[in-house]
Parts: C-alpha cells; structure tokens; sequence
C-alpha cells in the first residue's frame, strides 16, 4: 500500500460533508500544508454544547483517534488543511505581510447552523509564522476555549471553540510552558487584513475575488440594486461596519475588553477574533488596558469604539479601487457614527431594564456610569445587584458598593422614577440581561494552574458556567464574587 492510501484509509471520519470554499479561491489566498504532530496528545475539553450545535456526538470527539485528529496528527477524511495570507495594521503601523502563522484551515461542514470553518490554532508553522513556532500554549488555549464560550454564552457575536487537546511538548513564551491546540470555528476566518493584503500589493483581481466571494456567501443581498448606488463593495462595506459596530457595542456594555485590536484581528463578518490578552472588566475603570504589550493604551477599553471605526476605515482603504467613488466609500462608513451609539443605548436601557425609550434615558446611563468610574465599583457585581433590587431585592447592597453614597442616592431616585414608567417586570428582564458569573482573569487562572497539573476539572466547571451565565448556579457563587486582592497583578500579553 502506497502512502497516499495509508493515509487515506488510517483518516478520521468527521461524519459531516466538507466544503472548501475558500480553498476554491486558489493558491495565491493561501498555502497548503498538514499540521505538524504533537507526541503523546491528550484531551483537555470538549464543548458539548458546540458539538450538538454542529450535529456531531460529543463522546466520540473525546475519543483517542478525533484528540489525534483534532492536534494535527491524524488526517480527517475530506479536509483540505491551508494557511491563508493576509496583512494588517497592528498597534496602528503598517505590518505587511502577516498570515496564519500557527493557525491551520481544515474547511467547512455542513451542519444544522449552516457551513461552519474548523481551524486548528497552534498546529505548527506556516509559511506565514515568521520567527514564530506555530504554536500555542496551553494557557492561551484554555483562555481562548473559555472566553468564546463566554461571549456566546452572553450573546456576543464571536468564534467558537469546539476542542482543546494538548501534549508535553514544550513551548518556549516568557517562560516554558506545554503545548495545545484548539479547535476553532466559525462561518469564516476572513479578516479586514485579507482584503488590505491585495489591495496593498495592487493585486486587483485577487482583491475582487475575494469581494466576491464574502459577498456571494455571505452578503448576496449587497448586489442589491438599491444598496449604495448599485455598488455591491460599498454595500459589502456598509453591511462590515455595521456588524462591527453591533459587536463593539456589545463589547462595551458586558464590559469586555480585546487586548489587541490590529486590523489582522478583525473578522469580516463581524465576530470576535483571536483571543489573547483579553479582559472583563472588575472595577470600572474606562482606560482600563488589558494587554501588557500596549505601551501606549492604544487599545484601552474606552478607545475601543473609535479603534474599531479606524479599522473599518482601513478596510474602506483597501477595498476603494473596487468601490471606485470616494463619497461612496465614506458614506459606507458613515453608519457606524450613529449605529454604535444606538447599539450601545439600547444594550444599557437593557441592563437598566427598560424597555421603552425616553428622552433621559441617556443621561441616566451616562451618570451611573461616572459613579462607577468614581469607585471604581465592581461592574459585573453593580449590575447583578441592581438586577436583585429591581426584582425586589434589597438596595443596601447596592449602596455599598459606593463609597459616593449622597451621589447614588441622587441617582437611584431617579432611576426609580424612571422604572415605575416600564411595564412588565423590569427586574426579570435585568436578571436576564445582567450575567451573574462572568469570565475573569483570576477564574481563567486558577482553571490554568490545575490544568497545568493534569486536572481540567475547573475548566468544565466553568465551561458550564459561562455558557448559562445568567441562571443562578448556587453552588458556584464563590466564583460570582469580587476578585481577590493578586487579580489586579495578573499581566496578560499578546504572547498569550
């Protein structure tokens, strides 16, 4: 028996039907390769929700075979394994060439949430890794499962994370550590840093055939002849930068911040992408920076609206030689100055419990939160309590999270005020809209030091958690409670 038939008759069986439309692009949007094993894998999670989401059985993506398949040292049969190439802005400069440097495209299958990506991230170099190894730690790998799931779990649009596999092999980061890769998954991995690739090297015809292709797959509705003069790229760009601003919205009101907001980070489709240094906010702090590289607090929670709108303006840049008409290309963009902060109002008068809209509601968002910056007071808790009070709970512990009690005061009568205007039952709503346990930073890592050990019991445990973060688990409330006093010292970089 030749190689090639070895290969194919010792390949795992996914049991989904694949798709490569990406792949069908062709070699100048990619490069084909196979991961590079790991010796002795083993499985860290599997995300059993995900796997019934993508009609796949749970118990068999534990097994030995898919936790070879899923580190990169068995073939899954019909997958076409690629790393992409593309460009971007990081930090705001200009970095050329970039690329899936540890990251690997197995393609898509056809599942009940339509044709889903599977990417297998700290698979081994690409031609695209730089001086990098191709690797990720086990630690980011953790962090990035977790935080997908979180952000789903909330609503957020985002990537997902289907496994976790891991191997003693060791990684060097700014200490050595063990090796893992994670599953991930996703309708598409296309980037703004895609189309700034082609357009950067005035490779026009690549450019518009990747165009075409976002649009013909997911935005057919751009060649719509009434969208933007009949202009399907300005279309295409419109329809970016009002996901974009949806998701930055979203992003502001749970409190979450990224870390590392380059233009290579960015998803097409308006997801969150590339987990590394990211943080939920504990105190309230507007120019909290969650990553340790971020010298110049480029990337500061509060700077994240106008970073996202700057990366949509590169994305307008590159995808100008096909929009052609520069009034057309900003009046795509212009959307996003008004849809963030519609998003972002609306997102509050939830977390406030309001249905209806009225013309003080704004004021009444902006001074609770300049109470909170004042504390700093805990955010997620804030909402949670406020939540508990609006349902009829007590409002001393609301109050005493403040430290500026006669300026709550003020606020809180008004707020009262304001609530006896809503029907319903406004604290319900709260409830529903306020997590109770959110992903923070000292959670992900006393998950990651027993995991460190063998013991991946904390991460299901939160796994569990995030993904139904607004039910009350009374069993877990110690992880719903505030941060303990070495939290504040964890430094997350983008090595992470």
């Amino acid at each position: 028996m030749d190689q090639a038939l070895a290969e194919a008759s010792a390949a795992l069986e996914l049991g989904p039907a694949w798709q490569h439309g990406f792949a069908q692009l062709g070699p100048a949007f990619f490069t084909e390769l196979r991961p590079t094993p790991l010796p002795d894998p083993h499985l860290v999670s599997v995300n059993r929700r995900l796997a019934a989401d993508l009609g796949l059985d749970a118990d068999r993506l534990a097994g030995s075979d898919a936790v070879a398949a899923f580190t990169g040292n068995q073939a899954l049969q019909g997958a076409r394994p690629l790393a992409s190439v593309y460009s971007g802005h990081q930090f705001g400069v200009w970095a050329g060439q970039l690329g899936d440097g540890r990251a690997i495209l197995l393609g898509g299958i056809a599942t009940p949430q339509g044709v889903q990506e599977l990417q297998l991230k700290g698979a081994g170099r690409t031609p695209y890794s730089r001086m990098g190894d191709g690797r990720a730690v086990l630690r980011s790998s953790i962090r990035e499962y977790l935080c997908s799931a979180a952000m789903h779990g909330l609503g957020v649009p985002t990537t997902r994370a289907l496994v976790v596999t891991g191997s003693p092999q060791p990684v060097r980061r700014e200490e050595v550590e063990t090796a893992a890769v994670v599953t991930r998954v996703a309708p598409s991995f296309v980037r703004f840093g895609h189309f700034e690739h082609f357009s950067a090297r005035g490779q026009l015809d690549e450019l518009r055939q990747l165009a075409d292709y976002v649009i013909d797959t997911f935005y057919p509705h751009c060649r719509a002849p009434d969208r933007l003069g009949g202009n399907p790229y300005a279309a295409l760009l419109e329809e970016v930068t009002l996901r974009t601003a949806a998701m930055v919205a979203q992003w502001q009101a749970v409190g979450f911040c990224h870390g590392v907001m380059n233009t290579d980070n960015m998803s097409i489709l308006g997801l969150t992408i590339d987990y590394g240094p990211f943080q939920f906010l504990d105190a309230f702090v507007p120019t909290q920076i969650c990553n340790h590289s971020d010298e110049t607090g480029r990337y500061a929670f509060n700077r994240q609206p106008n970073v996202a709108y700057w990366n949509l303006f590169c994305l307008g840049q590159a995808l100008f030689p096909l929009i052609g008409d520069e009034e057309l290309a900003l009046a795509a963009l212009e959307p996003y100055k008004a849809a963030f902060p519609r998003e972002l109002e609306a997102r509050m008068r939830a977390k406030l419990g309001l249905a209806s809209e009225k013309s003080g509601d704004r004021q009444l968002v902006e001074q609770i939160l300049s109470l909170l910056a004042a504390g700093p007071v805990d955010y997620p808790i804030f909402w949670r309590r406020l939540s508990r009070f609006a349902a009829g709970g007590d409002l001393a512990a609301v109050r005493d999270l403040f430290l500026d009690r006669a300026g709550f005061d003020g606020w809180v009568a008004q707020y009262e005020a304001r609530l006896a205007d809503e029907a319903g039952e406004p604290g319900a709503r709260m409830l529903a809209a306020n997590p109770k346990y959110v992903l923070r930073n000292h959670l992900c890592e006393l998950a990651i030091r027993q995991a460190k050990l063998g013991d991946f019991s904390e991460v299901e445990t939160l796994l569990s958690l995030v993904q139904s973060p607004f039910e009350e688990h009374p069993d877990h409330d110690d992880r719903a409670g505030f941060p303990p006093d070495w939290a504040t010292h964890i430094e997350i970089s983008c090595s992470s």
